[in-house]
């Protein structure tokens, strides 16, 4: 029979160093997916790349990133987690060095993706080990400083990227090698303090054709993203070609794992209610993180004229937004076990945030631009690990890899997805603004307008670069109109996100006594309403109470 863990002391010095290296691996995790974004334009500069490029370094990493996010989740169930995090750890900071040393913009993306298999890893390896750790309850206190470190890591990115850019002696190459350092700390604590059951499963099959399947439809989808208007029309036969192949191999995927005894992605998870909206949510959130801070941090240098490290510094009110209300929101989850209000006040504040920062462009007085990114900063503080910890709440712990992996897979693969659209969006439309402008200030586009598209202003004539300041404004504001429409979906779907009780135990309370097998996947896989077979007859409200403790859900009278 399987039985509830106790919570452990959180105030041992083991827990702490442990805990402490965890965040070190999260935080350089996390940078590394931001700290590039107000140094794209000299990165891609300094290597001779173009404006679709520029969106392939970070889509690049998100891409691989998000393709094997749920398969590490899977393996965490199998295999030893302690083993699997260092690897990550390894792999990380060997690609990291590859990148700080890349020669040309190829080379650069193509390391990137390996460092993104790396973060992939780490990020929900992180996720899942804490979680094994520590009860729901008492694990939103602690999301609080993760979404915290998350917030420093994610949307402070872009100001220490811009500070090694200007530093003399430095470069935009050290934003790359600047986390090895503390990535080698990280493992030595964690090699060191890190103790965890290791469960054997003799039985172990992994579900290799699952894993390529949903890697290459996810791939092959985001690829057409990237490519779609730029390279070819929306309506041609190649966008017909990848569109269709990638929901043919998606369905072969979803034919597989529900067919596989241990599915990378568990149907079971996907189709609760909890599940199914934390997702689509957690998409939104995602586009918000990753979106927000790459293309805040071009709109600050390309329409406002300003350096990396004072693009880096205007994003401030995003990070602090974002670090405040994951800290307070954190605490206050523990404190009442709620999380549904926190989520959906989190979702509106997100979509006010976006509505704001709809109406900028390179004219737009800087107060303005700084509140849109406040309310944005709260929106994604009060909502991003509060969707994980629902979900989280509601499954055994020898499923807590599969759910986490998952969630943070849509969570990951929304902010790819939000990279590669509105990036070829902003693209398109400034690529249109150009020309517009060149045409409206009697310059033939075709002719001398060939090097409006370079992304070193300071080349550029006079006239040349108002036109295209003016065209990455006006391209900007336009492209978080796009982010409020998916925002404002966000919020319809969290209000009907069920009320959940976070539970006190690290897992799920098991079956009755006397009970020859464990029934938590199929019991998890029921709807919660429905009651459980084999449950002992008691008093109406007791009843319901503890129907409410085994499945996370408050009693009805809530």
């Amino acid at each position: 029979m399987r039985t509830s863990r106790p919570l452990p002391d959180t105030g041992q010095p083991s827990i702490l160093r442990s805990l402490s290296g965890l965040l070190i691996v999260l935080g350089v995790t996390m940078l590394s997916s931001t700290i590039v974004s107000v140094a794209l334009p000299q990165i891609v500069g300094a290597l001779d790349g173009s404006q679709s490029q520029y969106t392939w370094v970070v889509t690049a990493t998100l891409l691989a990133s998000t393709a094997s996010t749920p398969v590490w989740g899977k393996l965490a169930d199998l295999f030893d987690k302690k083993r699997l995090l260092q690897l990550s750890i390894l792999l990380f900071i060997a690609s990291s060095l590859l990148c700080g040393f890349a020669q040309t913009t190829g080379q650069l993306i193509a390391f990137r993706a390996v460092q993104g298999l790396g973060m992939g890893a780490s990020q929900v390896l992180v996720q899942v080990i804490i979680a094994a750790m520590i009860s729901p309850k008492e694990r939103g206190r602690l999301n609080g400083y993760i979404g915290a470190v998350m917030a420093v890591a994610t949307v402070g990115g872009p100001l220490i990227g811009g500070l090694l850019t200007d530093l003399p002696g430095l470069g935009w190459r050290w934003c790359f090698l600047i986390g090895v350092p503390f990535m080698l700390v990280a493992l030595v604590v964690l090699s060191r303090t890190l103790k965890l059951v290791d469960v054997r499963r003799p039985d172990t099959k992994v579900d290799y054709a699952g894993a390529a399947l949903i890697a290459a439809g996810v791939s092959l989808l985001l690829l057409w993203v990237t490519f779609v208007g730029n390279d070819f029309a929306w309506v041609s036969w190649p966008s017909a070609a990848m569109v269709v192949g990638s929901l043919v191999l998606l369905a072969l995927a979803v034919w597989v794992e529900a067919r596989v005894a241990e599915p990378v992605v568990p149907l079971h998870l996907v189709l609760r209610r909890e599940t199914v909206i934390a997702i689509l949510a957690s998409s939104a959130v995602g586009m918000a993180m990753f979106g927000g801070a790459v293309f805040l941090g071009q709109y600050f240098q390309m329409a406002r004229g300003h350096s990396p490290t004072e693009a880096g510094l205007l994003t401030t009110p995003l990070m602090l937004g974002t670090m405040v209300s994951s800290t307070v929101a954190g605490r206050m989850v523990s404190r009442s076990g709620r999380v549904k209000s926190y989520v959906v006040t989190g979702m509106v504040t997100l979509t006010l945030g976006f509505l704001a920062l709809s109406t900028i462009d390179a004219t737009t007085p800087l107060p303005v631009v700084c509140g849109g990114m406040l309310l944005m900063g709260l929106g994604v503080g009060m909502s991003m690990q509060n969707l994980v910890l629902v979900v989280q709440n509601s499954v055994p712990l020898r499923e807590l890899g599969a759910a986490s992996g998952t969630v943070t897979f849509f969570r990951t693969l929304g902010g790819t997805i939000g990279v590669s659209v509105l990036g070829a969006f902003l693209a398109n439309r400034v690529s249109t603004n150009i020309t517009d402008g060149l045409a409206e200030a009697g310059v033939n586009p075709t002719a001398g307008g060939g090097d409006a598209g370079s992304l070193d202003l300071a080349s550029l004539p006079p006239f040349l670069r108002e036109i295209v300041e003016g065209s990455y404004g006006a391209a900007t504001g336009d492209l978080f109109l796009i982010a409020t429409g998916i925002a404002v979906t966000g919020l319809v779907l969290s209000l009907f996100l069920p009320r959940v009780q976070l539970r006190d135990s690290v897992d799920l309370p098991g079956p009755a006594e006397g009970s020859e097998e464990p029934e938590g996947a199929e019991e998890l896989a029921e709807d919660a309403r429905a009651p459980r077979a084999g449950a002992r007859t008691e008093p109406t409200g007791t009843a319901d109470g503890a129907s409410a403790a085994g499945t996370g859900r408050e009693p009805s009278a809530d």
